[in-house]
């Protein structure tokens, strides 16, 4: 598919365009772009089949979260009469429109890439039937499996002025069903029957050879509805599908903060109808009255043709067909600590180590922690938790070190959006256990990284730290491309053990070299864009690298236009929201941005500096950050940004893993200075960032074997910004 043109974004005088709203992209609008770069992707070729059915499902789940949380915040906003501008100058009323109208747009095409996607499985021997065609055999299979797994577990409701339509929940799925006389033939009521979350929507038919059936549970339902509505009959059946509210307002100075959570959190449960999808199949006149019963406004349900409820093509993603998934990949283990059998706090020591997942394994951090449990010699441990599994071994370790007679402390935040009731059951589990568990800070998100282990060593003691990128969940971390970076350099761990004093205590500390938001890292990131600024200023080359996941903070784009216009060589990689406008004369000209969206989700975060020299270069201050480039994330959170000086990590993180994703052509887009998307061209041969670490050691996991002067390996074609 062909990203779509846009009109040029108005240009009026250039230092009128360096004061205008107009220099911004709205975030919302560039957050349905990177959306839309998921769904291109179902369509690529190069990705295997159900891979590209993955692809569709997550773009439908991404939308999801857009409607629950961002649409209903815009929608919040109309309501309450709210005129303030965004950084583009739009007011709410205006973004919301856009965002509809977009937003809408991306829902057919979703439509139509199932389409094409249901077309390319029937070839490939995986079907989905109603049932109408199936043998004597199959028919009897599913009246037998309706009637001992699924009626048990249904309510058939009738809908009328006398029975409204009852609660649906967020995401649920209601079947309506047009009933008649079957006598007369008159409409005697619609009924409803919602889909149990407990059963899953395909449902595999016994096998014949190597045909994989599907029949969905809405179908298989309406096939039997007579059985649910006796001596009544069908005349048209739908499925809808309902989007709430999912904010919700916490009571941050709550005598329980639990408690006000927990009863929050039951309130998002009934949120207010954000967004209804409707089944063509059903009658007009039904969409319209379920819609206001449902309080849900007209410009906010669509009417799909092909599939409500998109997310759920995950569960066509079946092991059974190799051939049509990716290769499996193992994560490997960092050789340096294998070196050290299996010593991390040696491995530690003997130099600083970065692990990149998910090419190299969350497992090392699990292991960090479960042997600084277990370790007689370990005094304490301190730990923050952002999200993380519910059967978390990080969480096992915690409680294991503290039944041992450790001293631990786990900051746990419960703010982390649909997290929260995760993290309340873990914060009791983790206080009957004897942890000391505290909530951080009441007006600020603790959303850095961080693990601190204090180690006793002969007559001293000695700590340990873990800054990461990402969350201590090792689910996410199979997919998500994260850095960990493990530490005893004395400098950063007292930095380290400061921050979380300041977590628990509440008092602002004196740090030495990392940074911290809300205090120190804006002013430092805009200290360094204005080293560069300098350094061109004197004759020196000036040069900038960026890798985040958003790049919206206004004070810091309107930063890196003055450092373009001064001479700068920026270069950013940006997985989603964008509101920088790249390359326009005279405001951002020498600015580049890229996004990369292929099979593992980019969420590190890496800033680098040139320092008066060409990236990359080993004079370059590089920094690994747990930090956006947005407000929230320098104003009112909690966050870490830490130096790397080590020469092996230093040059892992700049020389292979930022040249590398600057490399890439297979999976990388380029940002036009009116915010659409360009798919990136390549110039000689192609590249895949993610196939080379999934082919290549990292440097400073490598053990011995690796020479350190290989580390600066220059990439030949990499565009390093040089000329923009």
């Amino acid at each position: 598919m062909v990203t779509e043109k846009r009109d040029v974004f108005p240009s009026p005088a250039l230092e009128e365009l360096r004061h205008s709203p107009a220099r911004f992209i709205n975030r919302e609008l560039s957050w349905l772009d990177f959306n839309r770069r998921v769904i291109e992707e179902a369509e690529n070729l190069r990705n295997p089949l159900l891979e590209r059915v993955r692809f569709l499902s997550i773009s439908a789940s991404n939308l999801d979260e857009f409607y629950s949380v961002r649409v209903a915040g815009l929608v919040g906003q109309v309501r309450e009469g709210t005129s303030v501008l965004s950084p583009d100058g739009v007011t709410p009323s205006q973004q919301l429109d856009a965002v509809r109208q977009k937003a809408r747009s991306l829902k057919l095409d979703q439509q139509r890439v199932w389409q094409k996607l249901r077309q390319e499985l029937v070839k490939q021997g995986i079907t989905i039937s109603s049932g109408d065609d199936f043998g004597q055999e199959d028919q009897k299979w599913l009246s037998d499996f309706f009637n001992e797994q699924v009626f048990p577990v249904l309510t058939p409701l009738a809908v009328d002025p006398s029975h409204p339509l009852p609660f649906i929940p967020n995401k649920g799925l209601g079947l309506i069903l047009c009933l008649n006389d079957p006598a007369s033939g008159q409409r005697v009521m619609d009924g409803i029957v919602l889909l149990p979350v407990q059963i899953p929507r395909f449902l595999r038919l016994p096998g014949r050879g190597k045909k994989i059936r599907f029949i969905l549970l809405e179908d298989l339902i309406t096939r039997f509805a007579e059985r649910l509505f006796p001596n009544l009959t069908i005349t048209s059946a739908g499925v809808l599908r309902i989007i709430r509210d999912t904010d919700v307002e916490f009571e941050d100075e709550a005598e329980d903060l639990v408690r006000s959570y927990e009863t929050a959190l039951k309130r998002r449960r009934r949120g207010v109808g954000i967004h209804l999808e409707l089944e063509g199949s059903l009658p007009d006149r039904l969409g319209r009255e379920i819609g206001e019963e449902l309080g849900v406004n007209h410009g906010d349900s669509i009417i799909l043709p092909e599939f409500v409820g998109m997310a759920d093509l995950n569960q066509l993603v079946v092991s059974d067909r190799p051939d049509l998934i990716f290769p499996p990949y193992t994560p490997r283990f960092p050789q340096r600590v294998s070196d050290y059998d299996g010593d991390c706090f040696a491995a530690i020591r003997s130099k600083d180590l970065v692990v990149h997942h998910p090419f190299e394994s969350f497992d090392v951090v699990v292991q960090f922690l479960q042997q600084a449990a277990r370790d007689p010699n370990v005094l304490a441990i301190k730990q923050t938790l952002y999200r993380t599994s519910r059967d978390s071994p990080i969480v096992q370790a915690l409680i294991k070190a503290s039944e041992a007679g450790k001293s631990v402390t786990a900051v746990v935040e419960l703010r982390a959006r649909f997290d929260e009731e995760a993290n309340i059951h873990l914060s009791r589990a983790l206080e009957a256990a004897g942890v000391q568990v505290v909530f951080g800070l009441s007006h600020y998100k603790t959303h850095a990284k961080m693990s601190l282990v204090v180690r006793r060593e002969g007559r001293k003691l000695r700590s340990y730290a873990h800054f990461g990128t990402g969350n201590y969940h090792p689910v996410t971390a199979r997919i998500y491309t994260d850095l960990s970076f493990f530490t005893c350099d004395p400098v950063l761990v007292s930095d380290a053990a400061k921050l979380f004093n300041y977590v628990t205590g509440c008092a602002v500390p004196d740090v030495k070299e990392v940074s911290f938001s809300p205090v120190t890292i804006r002013k430092n990131l805009e200290q360094l864009i204005q080293n560069e600024i300098a350094h061109v200023q004197a004759g020196k080359p000036g040069h900038i690298w960026i890798k985040v996941n958003s790049l919206i903070d206004p004070k810091l784009i309107d930063l890196l236009y003055e450092a373009s216009q001064a001479g700068v060589k920026i270069v950013a990689i940006v997985r989603g929201m964008c509101s920088l406008r790249p390359g326009v004369p005279g405001l951002s000209e020498r600015i580049q941005v890229r996004s990369i969206v292929g099979r593992f989700l980019e969420h590190s975060r890496i800033f680098v500096f040139g320092n008066g020299r060409h990236l990359p270069s080993r004079q370059a201050k590089v920094f690994i950050s747990s930090a956006d480039w947005m407000q929230r994330n320098m104003d009112r959170r909690v966050e870490a940004m830490v130096p790397i000086v080590n020469p092996t990590v230093h040059a892992q993180i700049l020389g292979q893993i930022m040249t590398a994703n600057l490399r890439d052509t297979l999976q990388s887009w380029k940002m036009m200075p009116d915010g659409s998307w360009q798919r990136v061209k390549a110039r000689q041969r192609q590249f895949s960032a993610h196939e080379y670490f999934m082919h290549n050691p990292s440097l400073s996991g490598s053990g011995s074997a690796r020479k350190l002067s290989t580390m600066l390996e220059p990439y030949a074609g990499v565009d390093t910004g040089r000329e923009n």
